[in-house]
C-alpha cells in the first residue's frame, strides 16, 4: 500500500466502521440487558467488547513493532466523522499483509479461544467473555461490509490486505467474515464438527494468504 505520503496505515479504524460495530455492539448490549436486567451485566459486556477493541489494535501495534518499523498516529475522516489511523512506514508486501491482518488474527485466535474453554458460553454467566466474542464477531461484519462496499478511508485493513496479497477486496471481505459466521453460529449451539473445523480452516486459510502477498 503506498498512500501519498508513503506511510503505510494499520489499526483501520475507519468511521464507517467502527460506527457500525459500535452500534451491533450497543445494540447486543440492550439485548443483554433485557436478559440480565442487572446494570454490572451490561457493564462487564461492554467492557468485554472494549477488551476486543483493544486486542485487535494491540495486535497490529505489536505486528509494526515486530516488521521493524514505529508506529505513528494520522487522523482520516469518513465524510464528516474524523477518527484517526497508526502508520507506519512503507514496508514489502509481506509485512503490510502481516500488520493489516494482525488485528483479525488476535481476533480469531481469542475467539478460538473462548469457543473451546466455553463450549456453552450462551448459557454461562460470563458477560465479559460474551463482550469479546460479540467485538469479534460484529466487528469482522463490519469491516467485510465496508470491504465490499470499498468504502472508508484508505486506510482500512481490508484495503491494505487487498493490495499486498493482489486481491480483490471483496474477497478479502469474504475471508474475514467467513470466521465471524461460523463462530456466531457455534456460540447459537451449532457444535457439528464440521461447523467447528470450517471455522479453523477459515482462519487457518486468512493466515496463509500472507504466502500469496510474498510472491
Amino acid at each position: 500500500m503506498a498512500p501519498a505520503d508513503e506511510r503505510g496505515c494499520n489499526l483501520s479504524t475507519a468511521a464507517a466502521v467502527r460506527a457500525a460495530g459500535l452500534a451491533l455492539l450497543l445494540s447486543a448490549a440492550i439485548s443483554s440487558a433485557a436478559s440480565a436486567q442487572t446494570f454490572a451485566g451490561v457493564a462487564k459486556f461492554v467492557g468485554g467488547g472494549a477488551l476486543g477493541l483493544a486486542l485487535h489494535e494491540s495486535a497490529h501495534v505489536i505486528a509494526d513493532v515486530g516488521s521493524g518499523v514505529t508506529p505513528g498516529v494520522k487522523k482520516v475522516t469518513f465524510g464528516p466523522i474524523p477518527f484517526f489511523a497508526i502508520t507506519h512506514d512503507a514496508v514489502s508486501p509481506p509485512r503490510e499483509f502481516v500488520i493489516s491482518s494482525a488485528g483479525f488474527w488476535m481476533q480469531h485466535a481469542v475467539s478460538e479461544l473462548v469457543l473451546v474453554r466455553h463450549g456453552d458460553l450462551r448459557h454461562e454467566d460470563a458477560a465479559m467473555l460474551k463482550g469479546v466474542l460479540a467485538f469479534n464477531v460484529l466487528a469482522s461484519v463490519a469491516y467485510a461490509s465496508a470491504a465490499f462496499a470499498r468504502t472508508g478511508p484508505d486506510e482500512r485493513d481490508t484495503r491494505g490486505m487487498a493490495v499486498s496479497a493482489r486481491m480483490d477486496e471483496p474477497l478479502v471481505g469474504a475471508v474475514i467474515l467467513a470466521p465471524a459466521l461460523l463462530d456466531a453460529a457455534r456460540y447459537y449451539g451449532v457444535k457439528h464438527r464440521v461447523v467447528v473445523w470450517a471455522s479453523r480452516a477459515a482462519k487457518i486459510g486468512g493466515v496463509l494468504l500472507v504466502i500469496r502477498a510474498a510472491q
